[in-house]
């Protein structure tokens, strides 16, 4: 493990080596949300005081973005894409973040998505809707493309996330010639396993990287924050699309990556997303690697 880097967007980065192979968390900026989307329906009694013993206040919250890169001989994979430049400009930072550990988007062998949702999808195009790897193959689960690509999405979805569907749509639909859809189960590259990990979306899948007897695990948004996820995940996620699927998921995570000891990355954890989880108090917390 290396320590933490300041990388060309100013937020905190992470490094580490798994067997002959190195994963680096890569910042694409952050997100800027209303306090209730992290809330839902939660009560403020109950969840206020909780969120405010973790430094979480005001009326906003500031979610980092952190995605991963995986190298490994001749691949480089990334998991997800970030936002590119049509989401927040507060977000959208992946390409310095690229630069800053010496690898252009050119290179890229392989994009693995945990889900479509723009903070993960809409960085695939640039400004002239051409795509950003364009070497790259990429990777879905079956389900999750089903769900975005289903022209009765944008009707169901809600009218918050229309623009959601419309956008995963898209952009699905300019990459498609270079997909390959992936299942729970399957090995999608050598020494990567992917894992059913529904809940935030219908599809939504975690990715587990194995070399030996080390692995880290790639868990999207499955746990998607630093704060209510661990100290209450029997708690519903505003951002989750099915609550309920979403608790029992983040549940089942939660005490694997416990029992087992297993490094994860959060791409909406604190001090670039990578670390373990520790039971604590009846609950988790989140321990970031130094």
């Amino acid at each position: 493990m290396l320590p933490l880097a300041l990388t060309a967007t100013g937020v905190r980065a992470q490094m580490l080596t798994l067997g002959t192979g190195r994963l680096d968390t890569l910042s694409d900026g952050h997100l800027v949300l209303p306090r209730d989307f992290v809330l839902g329906d939660l009560p403020e009694a109950e969840a206020g005081p909780i969120l405010t013993g973790l430094g979480i206040t005001g009326d906003t919250v500031m979610p980092p973005c952190n995605l991963t890169l995986w190298r490994d001989g001749a691949r480089k994979v990334l998991f997800d894409a970030g936002s590119g430049a049509g989401f927040m400009p507060s977000a959208g930072k992946l390409a310095e973040a690229l630069d800053g550990v010496g690898v252009g988007a050119e290179e890229i062998t392989h994009v693995i998505f945990t889900h479509a949702h723009p903070d993960h999808l809409w960085g695939v195009l640039d400004e002239f809707d051409d795509p950003v790897f364009a070497n790259a193959s990429y990777m879905i689960g079956q389900a999750e493309w089903d769900y975005w690509t289903d022209p009765a999405t944008v009707d169901s979805i809600g009218a918050a996330r229309a623009a959601f569907a419309v956008g995963a749509a898209r952009r699905l639909a300019e990459i498609e010639d270079r997909m390959e859809f992936i299942k729970a189960g399957q090995e999608v590259l050598p020494g990567i396993m992917a894992h059913d990990s529904p809940g935030h979306t219908p599809g939504h899948m975690a990715f587990e990287i194995r070399q030996g007897g080390d692995a880290v695990m790639v868990v999207g948004d499955a746990i998607g924050n630093g704060h209510l996820a661990l100290a209450r995940p029997d708690w519903p996620a505003g951002a989750d699309q099915d609550p309920d699927t979403g608790i029992a998921t983040r549940t089942r995570l939660l005490d694997m990556l416990a029992s087992e000891g297993m490094a994860m990355v959060g791409f909406h954890l604190p001090e670039g997303g990578l670390g373990r989880v520790e039971r604590a108090d009846g609950a988790y917390r989140f321990v970031a690697e130094v």
